[in-house]
């Protein structure tokens, strides 16, 4: 009786919840939808089925109300976004899903500590993920003929749209052409921008059990499938929380005079917040950023407020201030309050450098093997032409042989590429002590593995087949002289697939160009010297483009690489050292005509060795940030 009891009990919640919802499906189905074609169907539930893999719930609830911009508000009825405030559901009970409203208050007024609230005369679009087992049968109906995609085990999207009226009942009706438009670039957005929100551990009171985020906001470009896209392939999706965030785009007047996008916020500049404060370290050089004096470090003094900049004199503070600095500072204060988060505290080593030479002889690796190019004591020496002494040994400098990766394959019982999260699990595979600095190095090879197997999806499925994939690397520099540290790529990959790096840049040797070498039984590099633009075209197609350590904005021969880049529609990972670099790239790559598909992150294969720009404290790594287009 009691078992008998309990499944009454689960069906009862399935159908009609117990928390936020509005209850059970109101039997719309999108096969009624007035215009609507099958493929529009398949991609909605294609849709819908990529959001729920990545379980927001899990983190999210009604409490945490998102703002959504979609285009132009031109581009919708009414000149308006059509919903412009969105909650998720289900993450503390009731129906699993998301509601999108009018506006933020009819939001508010709706969400209850504990229960939707029914506002009379509001109306809200609502994605329910239901349970087969529960679903009208002109909906599973609709499931079976068209083949659509489930979500997780067994549930599938129901969209409707739902008026409360004034006499306490729920009026339903199907959404239009338009509004599943609008819901579809949002689950295609929010699936790729919600993993990047930080928990704010001082937000809120801390008897809460809330979990609060930090102030967010972020753009990505969302492609459209060809039956929706009237015209145009892609549109810039805005997510933000809380709702009524906006980018701050202003621009300084000197070289770095570019729009930046902040993805956290601080309070309003004040002049008197910026202080004199003197920094103290070990006596590198640095370098004035209003009139570009050279200082040592002991002498320097940086903005009291975002601590970022760094000049010679109050004098020359205050002038920055009024002329560049004051436009930029919030900015930079938000990105240097992601150093914690940034700094890699597992490792063992000194993690920060000013002085690479005296970095390395701490490690007792100066001037040996392929340590070489990591400072300026071999500049001489042209890249890829460091002389090469013996085996693995010599390659990684002679460190012990427990503290670098040997040249040996994985005995896994499966033949399937390693999965990797980052250099913890990466160690440990390895057996490799934390006091190990080859992470330094292995950032290039791990870094690509990374956008291959986790970042580009057609690459991973095409590895888990066995078959090759191609990938083209543009503008080789140190990795030229790291072809033992490659073959690594190789072991991971474990018995299954092959990968060949054709490497393509200005830097390659000319007695080099042309050359192929076996890394491994499952690498080949391919080395070409010249531009990209104009070698692309004698080159096998690839199936992914990567560029480590950009620098996008620096050198003018990027236009006509990625003037290819956008006609190639091929999918191109970038990385750079540091956040405002790569807000930087984003605009080189956006007035390239070029769409930011995946969103700047950081790396989890970043150098966990710190670096200074000479003028900047901003927190800077070697493929410290990741970014995408054509994904």
């Amino acid at each position: 009786m009691d078992l008998h009891l309990k499944n009454l009990f689960d069906r009862f919640q399935e159908q009609f919840g117990t928390g936020p919802g509005l209850g059970p499906g109101s039997g719309t189905c999108l096969m009624n939808v007035e215009g609507i074609a099958p493929n529009i169907i398949k991609s909605m539930f294609r849709a819908a089925a990529a959001l729920y893999r990545t379980d927001p719930w899990k983190r999210l609830c009604p409490a945490h109300l998102f703002g959504v911009r979609v285009g132009k508000d031109t581009d919708w009825s009414g000149k308006k976004q059509l919903f412009p405030c969105v909650q998720f559901i289900g993450g503390d009970g009731g129906d699993i899903g998301f509601h999108m409203f009018r506006s933020q208050n009819d939001a508010k007024r709706m969400t209850g500590s504990r229960e939707t609230i029914e506002v009379p005369n509001v109306e809200l679009l609502r994605v329910t993920f239901e349970c087969d087992s529960v679903m009208f049968p002109s909906n599973r109906k609709m499931i079976k003929t068209l083949s659509l995609e489930v979500s997780g085990n067994d549930r599938f999207p129901v969209v409707d749209v739902v008026r409360c009226t004034s006499s306490g009942t729920l009026k339903f009706r199907n959404a239009t052409l338009e509004e599943l438009k609008f819901v579809y670039a949002f689950m295609q957005a929010i699936a790729l921008v919600h993993p990047l929100l930080q928990a704010d551990k001082e937000g809120g009171p801390k008897w809460s059990r809330l979990m609060y985020y930090e102030p967010f906001i972020e753009t990505v470009d969302v492609q459209w499938p060809p039956e929706m896209s009237n015209g145009f392939d892609l549109v810039a999706v805005t997510i933000s929380h809380p709702p009524g965030q906006a980018y701050e785009e202003k621009a300084s007047s000197t070289a770095t005079s570019r729009s930046s996008t902040p993805t956290k916020y601080a309070e309003p500049l004040k002049e008197e917040t910026f202080l004199d404060l003197r920094v103290y370290s070990n006596g590198s050089i640095r370098q004035c950023a209003a009139c570009e004096k050279e200082i040592h470090s002991d002498q320097t003094l940086c903005c009291g407020r975002c601590r970022a900049v760094i000049y010679c004199s109050s004098v020359c503070q205050k002038q920055h201030l009024k002329e560049t600095h004051k436009t930029m500072c919030g900015l930079y204060k938000a990105m240097m309050e992601r150093e914690e988060e940034l700094a890699m505290n597992i490792f063992m080593f000194p993690s920060a450098t000013d002085h690479p030479c005296k970095w390395l002889e701490s490690l007792g690796i100066h001037q040996k093997g392929m340590w070489r190019r990591k400072c300026s004591c071999y500049s001489h020496c042209p890249f890829g032409l460091l002389p090469v002494k013996g085996g693995l040994w010599d390659s990684w400098g002679g460190l012990d042989d427990e503290e670098f990766p040997r040249d040996s394959s994985f005995h896994h019982h499966m033949s399937s590429p390693i999965l990797l999260s980052g250099w913890s699990e990466y160690y440990n595979l390895r057996s490799l002590p934390l006091s190990s600095p080859v992470a330094d190095i292995l950032s290039h090879p791990l870094t690509v593995y990374y956008i291959l197997t986790t970042l580009n999806i057609s690459s991973k499925n095409w590895l888990l087949k066995g078959k090759e994939v191609i990938v083209h690397y543009i503008g080789p520099e140190g990795e030229l002289d790291w072809m033992p540290a490659f073959a690594e790529v190789g072991h991971m990959l474990n018995g299954l697939g092959n990968i060949q790096i054709v490497m393509v840049g200005p830097e390659v040797p000319t007695n080099m160009s042309g050359t192929t070498s076996g890394i491994g039984s499952r690498v080949r590099v391919n080395l070409i010297r010249g531009v990209y633009q104009e070698e692309a075209t004698y080159l096998p197609s690839p199936h992914a483009i990567v560029a480590l350590n950009c620098g996008l904005e620096d050198y003018s021969s990027w236009g006509g690489a990625l003037n290819l880049i956008k006609s190639m529609g091929v999918p191109a990972f970038f990385t750079d050292q540091c956040e405002i670099s790569c807000n930087y790239a984003k605009q080189v790559l956006r007035s390239a005509g070029l769409h930011i598909t995946h969103p700047v992150t950081p790396n989890p294969f970043r150098s966990p060795v710190k670096h200074q720009g000479p003028s900047s404290n901003l927190p800077c790594y070697s493929n410290g940030f990741v970014l995408g287009v054509n994904t």
